[in-house]
């Protein structure tokens, strides 16, 4: 456990080498990358850590930015001493927190993956943020009170997951699940990130204006079941435009769901591990 930005913060590091950081979408957790890390320690430190209120991490002192978060994962370097360049990996919505931390910290960054990244290509704020703020807190606090996450989190959690990948499994043993997602901790962190979404979305739109990407390499890894639907195609072309406006490589990764970690995690190590080492 490491204090950043105020708030206890599980952090876990592992391997050794050029430094990449793995974080996870919307209430997710740090087991979420187990099938990538050991695929990257022989060849990287791997640092990952729990957002607050999600994991083992403490609850959030204020809700969740953009710029906040990309502060949030200078800090957790900072909290371990590593002070050169790290490449970060981020999941769905934590794709803009990857992309946010190379726009505002770009002298710390030595590339970013975006796994099945979260895309907005014109968003705006939602209206009524303070409101949405306070409904979201309310809501988990009631939820919790009423026993909720105890009685139906760790089931909702199973069932999220195996509609997210094409192994329809979800690897986490049960125990930490429960003893995860059947508090109401998590679930108020879950909530609020959600309420946040649109905001941090902007707010990235905004940063895209103000603060160019360094001169580092760029990777979309988009997630393809193999369908061939209408939505599919359409995630895909969104993925690829994503990666045309970052100037990076798009990679469709087939057969796989949102969960590309669980699915294709060689696809996610290959693509760190196909990043020059930087050790500065």
């Amino acid at each position: 456990m490491l204090r950043v930005g105020g708030v206890p913060l599980h952090v876990v590091r592992e391997g050794s080498g050029p430094v990449c950081v793995l974080s996870v979408g919307l209430g997710m957790g740090w087991f979420d990358w187990d099938p990538v890390v050991p695929l990257l320690t022989p060849h990287r430190t791997v640092v990952r850590f729990d957002r607050p209120g999600l994991g083992f991490s403490a609850p959030p002192v204020e809700p969740p930015t953009a710029s906040g978060e990309a502060d949030r994962i200078a800090g957790v370097l900072d909290a371990l001493g590593l002070q050169g360049p790290a490449a970060v990996v981020g999941h769905s919505l934590a794709g803009f927190h990857a992309e946010a931390f190379a726009r505002l910290h770009p002298g710390r960054t030595a590339g970013i993956v975006l796994v099945d990244s979260s895309v907005e290509e014109e968003p705006r704020p939602a209206p009524a943020r303070e409101l949405r703020t306070n409904a979201a807190h309310a809501r988990g606090l009631v939820l919790a009170a009423a026993g909720l996450p105890r009685a139906l989190g760790p089931s909702l959690r199973r069932l999220t997951v195996r509609a997210s990948s094409v192994t329809r499994q979800d690897p986490v043993p049960a125990d930490l699940v429960r003893r995860t997602y059947g508090t109401g901790r998590v679930l108020r962190a879950l909530l609020m990130e959600n309420a946040r979404y649109r905001d941090v979305a902007a707010e990235l739109h905004e940063l895209r204006e103000a603060h160019p990407l360094p001169p580092v390499p760029v990777t979309v890894l988009a997630a393809s079941p193999g369908t061939g639907s209408a939505v599919e195609r359409r995630w895909l072309e969104r993925q690829r435009a994503l990666a045309e406006r970052l100037d990076g490589r798009f990679e469709a990764v087939a057969p796989a769901g949102h969960l590309l970690m669980y699915d294709r995690p060689q696809a996610v190590a290959s693509a760190v591990l196909a990043m020059p080492p930087n050790r500065e």
